[in-house]
């Protein structure tokens, strides 16, 4: 592994209420090269103050792989797609990962011209 950057590489995070609007925003933001990769984890279960009320969803976990100079437009696009009022947009810093994997989602994440 080797060290990069900690403000070039993110990992974004949201939740999504359905298979189909996890697919859907997934191949979006793959196919504007807005993500290299979004993987889907089923099986969440979410506890959160919404409107005054406690609520508990069955939930999808997007993990987002991308670069920090795309966050601007991958947001705006999650926000366009989302089903959600409100959805969930919170990004981690990736210190370290395997060089040629951080190409990869530099490549894959090229501003298309």
């Amino acid at each position: 592994m080797n060290l990069t950057p900690a403000d070039r590489y993110r990992l974004v995070l949201t939740t999504c209420p359905d298979a189909d609007s996890a697919r859907r925003i997934g191949d979006a933001l793959v196919a504007e090269a807005l993500a290299a990769c979004v993987n889907v984890i089923p099986g969440l279960v979410s506890t959160y103050i919404w409107k005054g009320d406690t609520v508990r969803d069955s939930e999808l976990l997007l993990l987002i792989k991308t670069r920090a100079d795309r966050l601007p437009a991958l947001s705006e696009r999650l926000l366009a797609l989302h089903p959600y009022e409100l959805p969930e947009i919170v990004t981690v810093s990736l210190a370290e990962g395997l060089e040629k994997y951080l190409q990869w989602i530099d490549h894959a994440v090229e501003t298309k011209t």
